[in-house]
């Protein structure tokens, strides 16, 4: 069961530490990078480089953070956007406390493809047949087990054939 950070219930403006669930990473795609003034805690304003993500609040980029986007992808901020990165919760030292931060994983995490029930995949099939899906989508969007992949195959192979569903093949 994860549980919920106190930070999370403020609902600040910029995704942090806080916003991972433990142990977890989270690769986003960026939107594009500027430098924007923000107000910080107490109403502090202060000039920044932040990162808006897709799908996801915007991240300040601290020189750590945008160090490891450079390696990733090149100095020029306007080539980071439409790129992913992986964010994990770290800790750094703060005015001698230890405190979270993002950081930016030198390598952007695979995603891997979520399971396939037995019941979408059935659906599927039946969308296959009626020409609105094909094969390669649900291959390219789900990790199938070896034995969903061999009767996917042979429920095509059935219905190219044109025979009955429960003839045998």
């Amino acid at each position: 069961m994860s549980k919920t950070h106190y930070k999370r219930l403020m609902n600040p403006d910029y995704i942090g530490a806080y916003s991972l669930n433990e142990g977890e990473d989270l690769t986003v795609v960026i939107a594009h990078v500027a430098r924007e003034v923000i107000t910080g805690t107490g109403g502090k304003k202060e000039e920044c480089t932040v990162a808006h993500l897709k799908n996801q609040k915007p991240m300040i980029l601290n020189s750590t953070n945008q160090k490891s986007i450079a390696k990733l992808y090149g100095p020029y901020i306007e080539d980071w956007a439409g790129k992913p990165i992986t964010l994990f919760a770290s800790t750094t030292k703060l005015a001698g406390d230890t405190v979270e931060c993002l950081r930016i994983r030198p390598t952007v995490a695979k995603r891997t493809l979520p399971k396939i029930t037995d019941e979408r995949l059935k659906a599927a099939v039946d969308k296959i047949k009626a020409g609105e899906y094909t094969a390669e989508k649900v291959r390219g969007n789900f990790t199938l087990t070896q034995e969903q992949d061999e009767w996917l195959t042979q429920e095509l192979q059935v219905a190219a054939a044109g025979l009955p569903e429960d003839a045998p093949a």
